[in-house]
């Protein structure tokens, strides 16, 4: 299908339906082909000038990000509880670097460095750390492309977790390279960087 049929294909459709066709119809698009109809922000990851479509989060990845939102926001950026506070933690912030927008599961500015709010809709200041969450469809994408991106422009924590294997890694970034500092599963109790003051129970992330 050529990519003007598309664009009549998708016009006048709300925006998540608007996504939810390109998914179905395209796996990958050029970015300035896709611009007309991705005004709005980026829906899909954006890498090296080309947009890459995602399947929809299942409901056990839901489960996982609501519940490490909720461990760390509480502690970290309401300061409550006796946590340390000063971080800004946002859920699928539109982040650009570069020629690549990409679109992690969570991320974490500490506030010093992202004081306000920006303009646009999306953020050019690297986070201090990312989590993504792993699955079939998303793995590859976010292991072989976003990992080294994310180190290239030297976001220095890292957490990889996987609901169905109930894994979960945690990286550090060193010389601009990733380094593995710990692999934890199915129950275990967790203090991993930066957010090692607190200690999170891995059983509330999986939604048995």
């Amino acid at each position: 299908m050529l990519f003007t049929e598309l664009e009549s294909e998708v016009r006048g459709l709300e925006r998540y339906e608007k996504f939810r066709l390109l998914h179905i119809l395209v796996s990958e698009l050029e970015k300035e082909e896709a611009s007309e109809i991705l005004k709005n922000g980026a829906e899909y990851p954006i890498i090296s000038n080309k947009l890459f479509t995602l399947p929809r989060p299942s409901l056990h990845h839901c489960v996982t990000l609501s519940g490490l939102g909720g461990e760390i926001v509480f502690h970290y950026q309401f300061g409550r509880n006796g946590g340390p506070g000063g971080w800004r933690i946002l859920d699928e912030p539109e982040i650009r670097l570069g020629d690549h927008t990409l679109v992690p599961d969570i991320a974490g500015w500490k506030k010093e460095r992202l004081p306000k709010p920006p303009k646009e809709n999306w953020i050019s200041v690297p986070p201090d750390w990312i989590c993504e969450i792993l699955s079939p469809g998303t793995e590859r994408i976010d292991r072989k492309k976003k990992m080294p991106i994310y180190a290239e422009f030297g976001i220095p924590h890292l957490w990889l977790i996987n609901p169905a294997e109930k894994t979960f890694e945690s990286y550090r970034l060193e010389s601009g390279k990733w380094l593995l500092l710990a692999v934890y599963c199915d129950d275990d109790k967790v203090r991993a960087e930066p957010f090692d003051a607190i200690e999170i129970d891995l059983s509330n992330l999986w939604w048995e």
